[in-house]
């Protein structure tokens, strides 16, 4: 009998959360993998609609991330509370804190019991483990190139001569661990009191993208991809996620998305932005450490990514990345954009950046191939590993969703995204442990990774 009134309790609790006026202008949908939702109204209002729209996938994903953690990096979810809490809470604005409180109470509402610092840890996942961490191991002294920046997706943007219409395309696939990257699956339309109409990807609880594919209804579009083995962290200044966020929202010019992005920079989740204004129609790549900040603009080119930084200073003074070695991930795939940009140049389009996301083409060896040197990765099939990106041989990472944008996409603010590997191939968790073993203790959150169509989503009217 108390079993059964607990669960009407709890029944009875969730149906009272769905009804709560804050859920008004609020919506899901899930289609194709992904999970879209519309959120509308002040910070909190946002947060609450976020948190109730999402409440079991948060959960899941804050349960995934305090187990993985704890396998991979040997410390409790308390620790990255307590980092969160002292290095990231006080720095927010207001209007990001009411955000997260608000994703709290939605989860409260539903019968979860996580707070405002379990949301900022979430939020501030990659920074901490990436970048603090190592940062405290370099300030022991224990190794002062101790480093663990992944090297996360591939990337590019382009406009003039480059693109079938001289306007702006933009293309994306994130990279990342499987067991993460298979919870990478919101696309998130958020009409805020203040700011900009935003549409970008990101993972159930984030507030910003995280792998970084944004439009917003001032015509600014961004993504990026990591500088792997950066080494630079500043506890003293602003988290990267909340710039990342007042950019989607703030920014109405590339100049704008510069200042908000290089203000009070903490060095955390350093990245190449590729940045495009279909106002204007001029491009840009931002390269954003710590010390070194370089930025290349043009109304006619191309701007390829795939986790290697492009300035020699920053390269040499903030990173341990060799540029030379080209049978690394980062060089390689680089090597690949530049032969698929070029030998299409002209012609390239929404639908011919679907087919580059997907490209297995091993630029060193000249054939079709899968593993780490391929624009849509996938390192469990690869004996060697990425060990630039600490990833041993088949470690179950690589592409794991993409995303396109054009100028006349961004102006009905839709974009296309396909969740799970981009060439469409399938992860499948059970075939993937028996060749592998040894990675068998992911399996309680590690799951099947299906790759679904292409889809265009568009903001709500």
């Amino acid at each position: 009998m108390a079993i059964r009134m607990l669960c009407l309790l709890f029944v009875a609790q969730i149906l009272f959360a769905s009804e709560d006026p804050r859920m008004k202008n609020a919506s899901r949908e899930n289609k194709n993998g992904w999970i879209y939702i519309h959120l509308e109204g002040t910070p909190r209002e946002i947060g609450y609609q976020h948190g109730s729209l999402l409440a079991k996938e948060i959960d899941d994903v804050m349960q995934m991330f305090a187990y993985y953690l704890k396998g991979s990096t040997q410390k409790d979810w308390s620790f990255y509370r307590d980092a969160a809490e002292r290095m990231f809470w006080p720095k927010l604005d207001k209007e990001y804190q009411e955000e997260i409180e608000g994703i709290a109470e939605g989860l409260q509402a539903h019968g979860y019991k996580y707070d405002n610092i379990d949301i900022t840890a979430l939020n501030g996942n990659i920074e901490l483990v990436s970048y603090y961490l190592p940062s405290l191991a370099n300030k022991a002294k224990k190794d002062s190139m101790n480093n663990r920046a992944p090297g996360y997706c591939s990337a590019f943007i382009a406009n003039g001569s480059y693109t079938a219409d001289g306007k702006i395309v933009i293309a994306h696939n994130n990279w990342s661990e499987y067991i993460i990257g298979e919870r990478w699956n919101v696309i998130a339309d958020i009409a805020p009191a203040s700011g900009h109409r935003i549409l970008m990807d990101c993972m159930p609880g984030l507030i910003h993208s995280g792998d970084d594919f944004v439009i917003n209804d001032a015509g600014i579009l961004y993504t990026e991809t990591t500088i792997t083995q950066f080494k630079g962290f500043d506890s003293t200044k602003m988290p990267e996620f909340m710039r990342a966020r007042k950019a989607a929202q703030y920014a109405g010019s590339i100049d704008d998305f510069i200042k908000i992005m290089s203000t009070d920079n903490n060095g955390g989740y350093a990245n190449d932005w590729l940045v495009g204004d279909i106002k204007t129609n001029e491009i840009a790549r931002v390269e954003l450490g710590l010390k070194n900040i370089r930025v290349w603009r043009t109304f006619d080119g191309v701007y390829v990514g795939s986790n290697f930084p492009s300035d020699e200073k920053l390269t040499k003074e903030e990173t341990t990345f060799n540029p030379n070695d080209s049978t690394n991930s980062p060089n390689a795939r680089k090597i690949r954009w530049e032969q698929l940009v070029n030998e299409h140049k002209g012609k390239i389009n929404a639908d011919m950046a679907m087919v580059f996301e997907g490209d297995h083409i091993n630029a060193l060896a000249g054939v079709k191939t899968s593993g780490r040197c391929v624009i849509c990765g996938h390192n469990d099939e690869d004996p060697h590993g990425t060990p630039e990106f600490s990833w041993a041989p088949f470690f179950p990472a690589g592409a794991v969703q993409g995303k396109v944008c054009s100028t006349s996409l961004a102006k009905e603010m839709k974009f296309w995204a396909h969740m799970g590997h981009p060439c469409g191939e399938d992860f499948i968790a059970s075939t993937f442990f028996e060749k592998h073993p040894e990675f068998q203790w992911q399996a309680k959150y590690l799951h099947d990774m299906k790759a679904y169509p292409w889809t265009l989503f568009e903001s709500k009217p």
